[in-house]
């Protein structure tokens, strides 16, 4: 059971969003830290999203291949480019719990992503560790 490179993809870019996305939350707002972290999150997360669009399953409840998890991706692409219109107009309280939903909302994704009955979920839990 190999992965197809559209799923390569997107774990490789889902990983690096979920192991940054601490670092651009916890960095001191306006330093260089953070805002590098946070370029570079937005950039893994939006890829992220785009990427799950060219991931389909036509075995669950689905419509043309995408499924109730899919609306997580119009989430993520929504919560990014809505925290991004609120710092270009100084609001920055918004920016920051825009963010940390946008990121939350990305990990419970990730949850639903391994549940047994998904594809990866199949692969890791039955396929790679064997259990399950």
């Amino acid at each position: 059971m190999a992965l197809s490179p559209a799923i390569t993809v997107q774990v490789v870019l889902a990983i690096g969003a979920l192991a940054l996305g601490p670092l651009a939350l916890a960095a001191r707002k306006g330093s260089r830290l953070h805002r590098a972290s946070g370029y570079m999150w937005v950039t893994l997360m939006l890829g992220t999203a785009i990427s799950s669009a060219f991931i389909r399953d036509f075995r669950l409840p689905n419509i043309s291949g995408y499924t109730p998890i899919h609306i997580f991706t119009v989430l993520a692409i929504a919560g990014v480019a809505g925290a991004l219109i609120q710092v270009a107009r100084g609001n920055i309280g918004g920016h920051r719990r825009t963010m940390r939903r946008t990121y939350i909302g990305a990990c419970i994704a990730g949850l639903f992503a391994l549940l047994p009955s998904r594809f990866l979920g199949e692969w890791l839990w039955h396929q790679t560790l064997g259990l399950v």
